[in-house]
């Protein structure tokens, strides 16, 4: 694999065809106001700032989650169905499962965000659908396997476009509104989303290591 700096990321942004559009994402001008000029965002997708259709604040955040997902997309693209079921030892996640999981945990911090409601008050459906991916363990790697690298990616997009959705609600007074209750202690919305970003990156750098141990790269 190429050392990170060059990787052309553009390319890859342009030909994958199941990361979500930068018209789909609402990047499309960057206000005056950001650059000084105005400017088509998808030449700039490594520029960090706010986005048109977004209070600045959450415009920048949904900027950061964008660019960290395509990190993630990068190294899974094109994998068989074989390397995402592939589970380097017994306690060990595998990449497919990692996937799914990504997915599950930005749904957690939409229900919990949106939608106001706590782990334990999820509905039937949201359960099913994420709860063994949610908590991984023995759970997700009996149950997560045999899907399609299409089947992760469509269901992370999805939820993509859910909080993209819901974002264009709401505005930075929102984003900073804390939660005095949190788990581990007081913290904003900003915090909580930043975590989901943040989270990508840490899963990131799993991926990658499993993917260099897959018995074909041997």
């Amino acid at each position: 694999m190429k050392p990170y700096e060059q990787i052309d990321r553009r390319n890859f942004l342009t030909k994958s065809t199941t990361i979500i559009t930068g018209g789909a994402l609402g990047l499309g001008i960057i206000p005056n106001g950001a650059l000084g000029a105005e400017v088509i965002s998808d030449e700039l997708e490594n520029v960090i700032g706010p986005r048109e259709g977004f209070s600045p604040q959450i415009g920048t955040l949904l900027s950061m989650m964008t660019w960290m997902r395509a990190t993630i997309l990068y190294p899974v693209n094109g994998m068989s169905v074989k390397e995402l079921d592939y589970q380097h030892d017994d306690k060990s996640n595998t990449i497919g499962a990692m996937l799914l999981h990504l997915a599950a945990t930005e749904r957690y911090y939409q229900i919990d965000t949106f939608e106001g409601k706590k782990r334990e008050d999820w509905s039937p459906t949201d359960n099913d659908r994420f709860g063994v991916a949610m908590e991984l363990g023995d759970d997700g790697r009996n149950k997560i396997k045999g899907n399609s690298l299409d089947f992760y990616l469509n269901t992370l997009n999805e939820v993509r476009e859910n909080t993209i959705k819901e974002f264009r609600k709401r505005d930075d007074k929102w984003l900073m509104a804390i939660d005095q209750d949190w788990f581990w202690g007081p913290t904003n919305n900003y915090c909580k989303w930043f975590h989901v970003c943040e989270h990508e990156s840490n899963h990131n750098g799993q991926i990658k290591w499993i993917k260099g141990r897959l018995p074909q790269t041997k």
